[in-house]
């Protein structure tokens, strides 16, 4: 979260923690609220020289607004998304490999960090059907968060959202013909399945994902694996409702945040 009189913080994928000399920063995340344009610098820091930087103008933030940043690492470049909007791709110049410490610095109040490891497993896994109960409903900008493993030959894997009665949020992603659908029920009445259009499907075959939802006023925003998909809802959301978040199909859970 930034503060009232925020005007910048940084956070910074690191080749070591040596203040003097400096260490190399792989990818160095600038946000600036200095100036009536808020805009991220984005850079690389090597042999304490910095490099030719980049900046991205339509920053989304305000001082004093509170936020989810998502980087995910790819195999050229991160893309970074905020509060389940993508923000920005950067490819890097040094090594992933070289990075082994996170720098945050800067005017910003940090309630948690946590990390997608190479090997989750070892943590532990939940099999499916999963009920997780909600016992004081949702409210506006809880986020929901599913980290897992899509297993060997799937099927389909849904995600739900349920309270006695109705089912104002199901997702369904199905391997049989490659597509994601949102849809709802209230009551014995199911709406119109909504296909959700993506470039390429967004799951695979023994890789992990992540499955971001944030309800809002009306709806809820949808992004996965760091991508915004958009924002789904029936008429008459009531969030508070909602008493029971429900996966099932063809995957492993290893982190489950409500």
């Amino acid at each position: 979260m930034t503060g009232p009189l925020t005007t910048r913080f940084q956070i910074d994928f690191q080749c070591g923690c040596s203040t003097l000399p400096r260490s190399d920063i792989a990818f160095h995340f600038n946000p600036r609220f200095c100036s009536s344009d808020g805009h991220v610098v984005c850079n690389t820091l090597l042999r304490d020289k910095w490099l030719r930087e980049h900046k991205f103008s339509d920053f989304p933030l305000r001082r004093g607004d509170s936020f989810v940043l998502l980087f995910l690492f790819l195999a050229e470049k991160v893309k970074v998304s905020i509060s389940g909007q993508h923000l920005l791709d950067f490819s890097y110049r040094l090594p992933l490999c070289y990075v082994d410490t996170l720098g945050i610095y800067g005017d910003v109040s940090v309630k948690e960090v946590s990390f997608l490891s190479t090997n989750p497993l070892k943590a532990g896994t939940s099999d499916l059907p999963l009920s997780w109960p909600l016992p004081m409903g949702l409210s506006e900008g809880q986020m929901i968060l599913v980290r897992g493993l899509v297993t060997e030959n799937p099927q389909e894997i849904t995600f739900s959202l349920k309270s006695e009665n109705i089912t104002p949020f199901i997702l369904t992603a199905s391997f049989k013909d490659s597509s994601l659908c949102y849809n709802y029920s209230m009551g014995q009445s199911w709406g119109e399945p909504q296909k959700i259009h993506t470039p390429f499907f967004v799951f695979h075959e023994k890789k992990y994902f992540e499955v971001l939802v944030l309800p809002e006023s009306g709806m809820f925003r949808l992004a996965i694996n760091g991508a915004p998909l958009g924002d789904f809802g029936p008429p008459e959301l009531d969030l508070k409702s909602i008493d029971e978040l429900r996966i099932d199909g063809s995957a492993l859970l290893y982190y489950v945040k409500c």
